[in-house]
């Protein structure tokens, strides 16, 4: 709903085309690119006023282009799609509310104020035209659109949604009213380092803006603060308040795919305000072990697996990645003139902390943002991962976060895992030390709601029932809980759901010494001669299993040679943790598809041009 300060959008050839789906509103590169570095100043008030000018009359010309079309349309007897569908929503808001003035709108939409007649409240209704949903797609969106906002209902960082109405003519979706008109003048009020900052970002500067929050906008506040960057203290309250956003998101099955400043706006001016998640207008629930296939998103905040037409859950982690690095330094950490060169960056390069002010900002900030910023996504942090990070928890506390989709995933797939691979994960997890386990001590401490040191059947139970998209049968529960349950006593004690939920993939990508070094003591606890090998008896006496083990030793040993070597026990570890996902039959959205595994990949060009960047292939399972 609410009209936030736009930026450049990038979409593929799967994503839903604009002209039919406003509510997506999803947009090809345009070409025009305003340049910052050492250009920037080339760029005036007077210059950016004019440019703004160009895009509000390029904006009106395209109105008029699709009244024309409509009409043309109704004249040929096409009926639209939205008039002849029945949404299932309530059929009296004229009952419950009434209308007010006019905040914003769209090219299908209005947005008003509306009182309750109830309580006398005030709301804010986005009214739809039905004769605009020409397509069955259009008619998708609006339906998506209200699913997204009854499935976060209630959430404290995000714009809260009250409900749906329907008559023959319209659509109302009835929100939460925190509006505020802003008048922005460029004056002195504006002075030129703003502008150019501004700018610098892709703010589109308008005369009049209407605000979702009264506290403004995430990036407002960037700009400004001394030298538009926030302080550490500061940066970690509203890094913490987007992680939670993204992980309610990731446990309904939803991948935000737009995550940037612009669209995180304050409650209120008070510097303590809550974040709000305001505009899901690239949304999409996502089917379980499958990804996106399009390329979607604002240039800046865009993930390399988006780019590589393979992205998940993971990619909007990588964008809270991309604003903790602005809000610390105040810049953007990928950067080029084009969108073409920024996309380069994002698939080859990594972040600059060398430059002021990254000398004087704390190591664990550092960490973070460089486990945030992986390229591949199966060893980047997850949203709750984040969460249990030192620098994020400040002031923060255990019971805040919530579970983690990528350890329910890791505890389904363990059930499916060989005994061999099942016994080396748990040698693994018992060398650990209290730093790579920290957010997985968090995770069980979440899972074990009685606080008895042991998960139950009804804890998992629960526990997996959070994420939402898997729907599993009460005997599944209990397959997997027998297989976590190494000491067969009928709980999961810590030790034993470490083993089944660590996440081997990051702990090779974060310290690949430390990983060497790991993974050797983990095989060092099957190898007793220590002569370099596991054989065939070492293996039957770690395991206690009797009889023959030659199955077990098979799965290892790639040269045949009769014993396992620490690469080929390293490679087994490292299969477990990329090991696919099975694949439910859900009915989702069509652009969960996993396709395009080529080692490049084709970029849209600002020019009408595909520019060919050569990348690394990555399975994209979480892990």
């Amino acid at each position: 709903m609410g009209a936030c300060l736009s930026t450049t959008k990038i979409s593929g050839s799967n994503s839903t085309t604009p002209s039919n789906a406003d509510h997506r509103r999803t947009a090809t590169a345009t070409g025009k690119h305003n340049e910052g570095g050492s250009n920037v100043k080339s760029h005036t008030p007077t210059e950016i006023h004019r440019n703004q000018k160009q895009k509000q009359k390029t904006q009106q010309q395209n109105n008029h282009k699709n009244k024309r079309k409509e009409k043309s349309t109704s004249r040929k007897g096409v009926i639209p799609c939205g008039k002849t569908t029945d949404f299932g929503y309530l059929k009296d808001f004229d009952s419950h509310y009434s209308t007010g003035k006019l905040l914003g709108h769209g090219q299908f939409g209005y947005t008003y104020v509306a009182i309750d007649k109830s309580n006398g409240d005030r709301v804010a209704v986005k009214k739809i035209d039905k004769n605009k949903m020409i397509l069955p797609i259009a008619v998708e969106d609006v339906k998506r659109e209200v699913k997204i906002l009854q499935a976060l209902s209630g959430h404290e960082n995000v714009v809260q949604f009250h409900n749906a109405y329907e008559d023959s003519s319209y659509v109302y979706i009835v929100m939460e009213y925190v509006f505020s008109v802003l008048q922005f003048q460029l004056n002195s009020d504006l002075n030129y380092a703003t502008l150019v900052l501004a700018n610098l970002l892709k703010l589109d500067l308008m005369i009049t803006l209407f605000r979702l929050c009264e506290g403004g906008e995430l990036l407002d506040r960037i700009l400004g603060k001394k030298d538009s960057r926030y302080s550490e203290k500061d940066a970690a309250i509203v890094v913490r308040q987007m992680l939670k956003v993204a992980a309610e998101c990731h446990l309904h099955g939803l991948v935000h795919r737009d995550m940037k400043p612009e669209n995180f706006l304050f409650k209120s001016k008070k510097d303590d305000s809550h974040l709000k998640a305001t505009d899901f207008g690239l949304s999409d629930f996502i089917r379980p072990g499958r990804k996106f296939t399009d390329i979607v998103g604002s240039a800046y905040y865009v993930a390399p697996e988006v780019l590589k037409r393979k992205s998940g859950p993971e990619s909007d982690v990588w964008s809270i990645g991309v604003i903790t690095y602005i809000l610390l330094c105040g810049r953007r950490p990928f950067w080029d003139k084009t969108e073409d060169g920024i996309f380069k960056e994002v698939l080859k390069n990594k972040p600059d902390f060398k430059r002021k002010p990254w000398p004087n900002i704390s190591a664990s900030a550092k960490d973070l943002i460089k486990k945030l910023l992986v390229k591949d996504p199966r060893a980047r942090f997850t949203a709750a991962q984040a969460l249990s990070h030192p620098w994020v928890r400040e002031d923060g506390n255990a019971s805040e976060i919530p579970l983690d989709i990528s350890v329910l995933s890791n505890m389904r797939k363990f059930v499916k895992y060989s005994r061999l691979k099942q016994f080396a994960l748990r040698a693994l997890a018992s060398t650990l030390d209290e730093e790579e386990i920290s957010d997985l001590r968090d995770q069980f401490h979440a899972i074990d709601i009685d606080k008895n040191g042991a998960i139950s059947l009804e804890e998992m139970r629960e526990a997996l029932a959070k994420d939402l998209p898997w729907k599993m049968k009460d005997s599944r529960v209990s397959e997997i809980l027998e297989a976590i349950d190494g000491n067969t006593d009928g709980l999961v004690n810590f030790t034993e759901f470490v083993a089944a939920t660590l996440h081997v993939h990051q702990l090779e990508e974060h310290n690949s010494e430390k990983w060497q070094h790991l993974s050797k003591a983990a095989f060092e606890k099957f190898d007793v001669d220590k002569d370099g090998y596991i054989t065939p008896e070492e293996l039957r006496m770690h395991t206690g299993l009797k009889g023959s083990v030659d199955p077990l030793l098979e799965e290892a040993d790639i040269d045949k040679d009769g014993k396992i070597s620490l690469l080929e026990f390293r490679r087994l570890l490292r299969t477990a943790s990329i090991s696919p996902r099975p694949r439910p039959n859900h009915h989702h959205h069509n652009n969960n598809n996993n396709n395009n595994n080529n080692n490049s990949i084709q970029i849209p060009s600002s020019h009408g041009v595909g520019v060919r960047v050569d990348v690394d292939s990555h399975t994209s399972t979480q892990g």
